[in-house]
């Protein structure tokens, strides 16, 4: 059971796998996606069809009749990953050996939907990834296994969002014999030192400049490709948004919050509450991605000039 590009890796492993077979996968209905608001289907229903495994899609996975078509398959063992709906206990109860969960985070750090991108946002030196045996809750199921990864300084989201979900797939492969086996034993998660990774929307993105430089840095690594970091520039009639997609830290300079310190082909300085970021990438509202000194090439920007946080990116 999965929806997103995430579960993709796992998917694959499974249906390469000669250990076992997929009977069938689950994930989300299309949805209408892009300008012209088509159906589309999910990463994991077009993989799915591409491997000629049967595809379910059930508006809700707690109507009976989806459950009847998941009872009709005896499957002995249910995988998910980002899937995108909590599971109802008569499902958990289904498999003889329950529900297996890919969760990208190290339990109970980061439950719910946004592990990745609050992990970077939180300056985490390292996450991972649980297998999780699930329950009623919202990821507040047993622990089978885990696997750590550092989360390197040239990481954003997407970066970490790839090797975790391969590092998840080999996880499972390595889990799935031993658990089903009953030598894996799961084991409740602790306690103490829980917390909640709640949805990422696009107001996210705005760039608070009264922030110290590592968090803003963090920010924009976290929200990279999505929703994407922005400011705005000082423009009639409106303001212009301008999109961040690269920076680094410059914590020996600093000056008012937002403003421009340096605009040369070293990037554009940026006054933080604490240092300053230099942006080497950017793109302009209705523009091309840039390299800042390209961009500035075209369009010169003072020292002095105050970016400001504004509305959020459409």
């Amino acid at each position: 059971m999965g929806t997103a590009e995430l579960a993709c890796p796992s998917l694959a492993a499974l249906a390469s796998w000669p250990v076992a077979a997929v009977v069938a996968v689950v994930t989300q209905p299309d949805r209408a996606r892009g300008r012209d608001l088509k159906l589309q289907p999910s990463a994991v229903k077009t993989l799915a069809l591409a491997r000629q495994i049967p595809v379910l899609q059930p508006e809700r996975a707690r109507h009976e009749d989806f459950i009847a078509q998941l009872r009709a398959l005896a499957p002995d063992l249910l995988v998910v990953a980002a899937y995108g709906q909590i599971l109802p206990q008569a499902i958990l109860d289904l498999p003889r050996h329950g529900c297996l969960n890919v969760h990208t985070s190290l339990l109970p750090k980061y439950r719910g939907a946004a592990p990745i991108q609050w992990a970077i946002l939180d300056d985490q030196p390292e996450t991972g990834v649980t297998i999780m045996k699930m329950d009623a809750g919202l990821d507040t199921g047993a622990i089978v296994r885990v696997v750590t990864t550092p989360i390197l300084p040239e990481d954003n989201a997407q970066t970490l969002h790839d090797r975790l979900a391969t590092l998840g797939a080999r996880l499972l492969l390595e889990t799935i014999p031993g658990y089903v086996r009953g030598e894996i034993l799961p084991r409740p998660q602790p306690a103490e030192g829980s917390s909640y990774a709640r949805k990422i929307t696009k107001q996210d993105g705005a760039l608070d400049w009264s922030q110290p430089a590592r968090t803003l840095w963090n920010r924009l690594r976290a929200f990279t490709p999505w929703p994407g970091t922005f400011t705005h520039l000082p423009a009639t009639p409106t303001p212009q948004l301008l999109k961040i997609w690269r920076a680094e830290i410059e914590p020996a300079r600093s000056g008012p919050p937002g403003e421009i310190l340096q605009a040369d082909k070293t990037g554009l300085l940026i006054a933080c509450g604490t240092g300053s970021l230099r942006v080497l990438e950017l793109q302009r509202e209705g523009g091309r991605r840039l390299a800042t000194a390209d961009y500035l090439a075209g369009h010169p920007l003072p020292v002095g000039t105050k970016v400001s946080t504004a509305t959020a990116i459409q």
